[in-house]
């Protein structure tokens, strides 16, 4: 609020210095206030005029968005639907969505739509939509409606620009179309994973060699990593944040956040030293956005919410993080062996047994030693969520899941990744190949 009405004092200030300066200008008497009325007036037509270019050329900028999106055969409209809503008021809306995205099923009857939940995480809502058509064939695609309050955390514009160029690219389901909250995508037939799924051997190589092929997307723009900057974005959210709810307030108040930001630092500085190649990661790599059709072998990686261009061993080291799944059960955190097999699969698909070990060695340090930035990351993130989320989710409970974690873990990886700087081989006195990592 301080900051608003900082804002607006200047604005107003701005707006009288501008008025005396046009009196100055045209030699006029600044104590006349029936020429100030008439200068006032000017201004505000000039204003008006002014403002009228400005809409005008938002207008053609909107224009110009709509043709990129037609040249690639994506559908928009302007309509928006509330997640929130129960999935009865909701499949209204759809059939909505629908008539007014897709033309040739505008005069269907709303009896031909059949909108089904396919899940409602912790900050989406994915629906499927199957339409049966004049000529009696099934149709059925999925729409994807944004989390309320989800673009303080997600940069909307950079999900949009990425999706395009992913798809393109053969991956995740093919982008049909955009609407105000959301976006519409074709279905696909395939299952989604769950964390234990992602431990099988088999899986797991599906897994790894996909994630390769992700690694090799070429997206236009900045290349730089986005850990760092998204890390320190939450922080300075997640560090001033006040409750309505008092008993909320009262064990976010027991946080340290200059402990939280030393922790930060530290960490920075020592994964920064380890030089992780920088590829363009999907960054939430969980199981849920993991789809695998099993009859015709394909991996589907969906949800580009928060991909980037990043460090490769986070990437890996947050998926490994993912194995815990929601409940954040770490005895699932993948050991070495289950960790070399995955690298083995992504580092040389076609001939995994050919890896060289000291490159097993060198991806075991920076997948670990990034699966610490990971803890921070989501751990800062749940605390915005607990803010600003209507989703019934313990966000700050998952905070401190995942803090403790990164606190239990710190110590073993740090050393790690500082033996391997100082250029110590990795031996098994640190972590046994045959136990987990506890």
């Amino acid at each position: 609020m301080q900051h608003f009405a900082r804002y607006e004092k200047k604005r107003v200030l701005s707006w009288n210095h501008m008025v005396k300066l046009k009196l100055i200008n045209d030699n006029v008497d600044c104590g006349s206030s029936s020429i100030i009325n008439n200068t006032v007036g000017n201004l505000l037509l000039a204003m008006i005029i002014h403002l009228k270019k400005i809409w005008n050329a938002m207008e053609v900028a909107e224009q110009k968005a709509c043709q990129g999106y037609a040249s690639l055969n994506i559908l928009s409209s302007p309509l928006t639907i509330d997640p929130s809503l129960p999935l009865p008021h909701i499949k209204n809306h759809i059939v909505e969505l629908c008539k007014d995205m897709f033309k040739d099923w505008s005069k269907l009857d709303d009896s031909c739509f059949l909108v089904e939940r396919i899940s409602g995480g912790i900050t989406n809502l994915l629906l499927k939509v199957s339409v049966k058509e004049e000529n009696c064939v099934d149709v059925s695609i999925a729409i994807r409606l944004f989390g309320l309050n989800t673009d303080s955390i997600i940069d909307r514009q950079r999900e949009l620009q990425a999706t395009k160029y992913i798809s393109a690219a053969g991956f995740g389901a093919k982008w049909l179309g955009v609407f105000g909250n959301g976006m519409v995508h074709s279905f696909i037939i395939a299952n989604t994973l769950t964390p234990s799924d992602m431990r099988e051997p088999k899986q797991a190589a599906k897994i790894a060699k996909q994630l390769q092929r992700f690694h090799q997307v070429e997206i236009p723009g900045s290349k730089e990593p986005q850990l760092w900057n998204e890390i320190r974005k939450f922080f300075e959210q997640a560090s001033v944040l006040e409750f309505d709810d008092i008993k909320k307030q009262k064990i976010y108040e027991t946080i340290s956040f200059v402990k939280v930001h030393d922790e930060i630092v530290e960490l920075k500085e020592v994964t920064d030293r380890l030089n992780s190649p920088v590829v363009y990661a999907h960054n939430d790599l969980l199981s849920g956005n993991v789809m695998i059709n099993n009859e015709q072998d394909k991996v589907y990686l969906i949800d580009y919410e928060y991909a980037s261009y990043n460090y490769r061993g986070y990437d890996i080291g947050n998926h490994f993080a993912e194995y815990a799944g929601f409940d954040c059960d770490y005895t699932f955190y993948p050991n070495r062996n289950e960790q070399y097999h995955f690298f083995r699969h992504y580092l040389q698909p076609e001939r995994p047994n050919e890896v060289a070990r000291e490159d097993l060695e060198t991806l075991y340090v920076e997948a670990n030693a990034f699966a610490l930035a990971s803890h921070i990351f989501w751990a800062l993130w749940a605390l915005i969520q607990a803010k600003v989320s209507p989703i019934d989710f313990d966000y700050l409970g998952y905070f401190f899941l995942r803090y403790k974690e990164y606190k239990r873990q710190k110590d073993k990886y740090l050393l790690l990744a500082r033996s391997y700087i100082a250029g110590c081989k990795i031996n098994g006195n640190i972590h046994s190949d045959q136990t987990h990592l506890n």
